[in-house]
């Protein structure tokens, strides 16, 4: 029977590579079921855009959004939910799935239950990480999104959790909830790479192999690109810091740069994101340690990306990374023992031809996206 998936959440097929974007485009390019049609919504703040076909069985869907600003974001899903319930019952489509990415839709699904519930429709509902713990949100913010994530949850079918610490908070904080989640994680693909493309890349972005240290994330305080950069600067490893981010969108970065005083030191630089998959995991590849900060959210695409392909990788130390390197990684977390770490360069390169085996190990055991795709292929039935 025909399954038709549609998606409501992220801004859209690939558009930069956001997590959200990371995550459903390589989830219907791997998916390959000539049953299942996956309809993907795409923000937009032009009416004459038109929906398309990227690839077969996959049709992206512009909803047109004209606020700006934070009410942008909280108005797309409603639009991208009205618009697929009147598509669903406008086409008697059967057999229908739609797939909530995030907690912006409040009460909606409640409001909305009677009709969802006459056209059939099963909602999941993804609640990424702890939403009303990031720091970027204001309190009447974080009490909206604990809120919306109670009455999302409830009314949903079935809740997919990205990470292992996600869905124990889920069954902690909502016991009659433990049999409606399942743990599905993000996954990651290999990159092929040849010498004369490394060496391009790497003279593009005047570095060299194994000679800096590389993070890779947004620029907001979860991420800990604080406690990173002044812990590297306590630090007296001889190798750059690297830092791939989001330097032309928010204002973190201005007071990243008050709070560390980070231009003192010579050794580190921002790059301004890269969004080339390929020289991406050139720069990753090459990279002599990755040093993942992010604190809040389930499994991250740029953690997993790193596991993939870079030989020694500095988590900081919270269940939802923990989870995923276990002992193939080294931890840090309070205030200086990133430092401690780094200062000791003969443990480091001792690690670094142990540990990277390893992290590829659990890569290829767990988070392949063949291995992830059939986990969906089981729910979507």
């Amino acid at each position: 029977m025909k399954k038709n998936i549609f998606i409501v959440g992220s801004r859209g097929y690939h558009y930069n590579y956001g997590g959200w974007e990371t995550f459903v485009t390589n989830l219907v390019d791997n998916y390959n079921d000539i049953d299942t049609k996956f309809y993907i919504s795409m923000i937009t703040d032009k009416e004459t855009d038109k929906k398309y076909s990227p690839r077969k069985n996959v049709i992206v869907d512009p909803i047109y959004v004209k606020s700006k600003g934070s009410i942008r974001m909280l108005i797309y899903p409603i639009k991208a939910m009205n618009y697929y319930l009147d598509y669903i019952e406008n086409n008697n489509i059967k057999n229908a799935y739609i797939y909530i990415l995030g907690l912006k839709l409040f009460d909606y699904l409640k409001r909305k239950r009677k009709r969802i519930k006459k056209l059939g429709i099963k909602i999941l509902v993804n609640p990424d990480g702890l939403e009303h713990e990031r720091s970027k949100w204001s309190y009447p913010v974080k009490k909206f999104f604990l809120l919306s994530e109670k009455l999302m949850l409830n009314y949903s079918d079935l809740i997919i959790c990205d990470a292992i610490g996600i869905e124990k908070y889920i069954h902690k904080k909502y016991p009659k909830l433990k049999n409606n989640t399942k743990y599905i994680a993000y996954g990651t693909n290999e990159v092929n790479i040849n010498e004369k493309d490394e060496d391009k890349v790497l003279e593009e972005y005047k570095l060299k192999k194994d000679n800096y240290l590389l993070v890779v994330g947004r620029c907001v305080p979860e991420n800990n690109l604080e406690l990173i950069i002044k812990d590297f600067m306590k630090s007296k490893i001889d190798k750059d810091l690297l830092i791939i981010t989001n330097l032309s969108s928010g204002s973190y970065y201005k007071k990243l740069l008050n709070i560390t005083d980070y231009k003192k030191d010579k050794r580190i630089k921002f790059i301004d994101g890269v969004y080339d998959e390929l020289k991406l995991s050139i720069i990753r590849k090459n990279a002599y340690l990755y040093i993942h900060g992010h604190s809040v959210g389930g499994t991250n695409p740029s953690l997993l990306e790193a596991l993939s392909i870079t030989d020694l990788n500095i988590l900081y130390d919270v269940c939802f990374n923990h989870d995923v390197g276990r002992d193939a990684c080294l931890y840090f977390k309070e205030e200086g023992s990133l430092t401690k770490l780094l200062n000791d360069k003969k443990n480091l390169d001792k690690n670094k031809q142990v540990l990277g085996t390893k992290a590829k190990e659990i890569i290829k055991d767990y988070y392949t996206w063949d291995i992830i795709v059939n986990k969906y292929k089981d729910i979507f039935k």
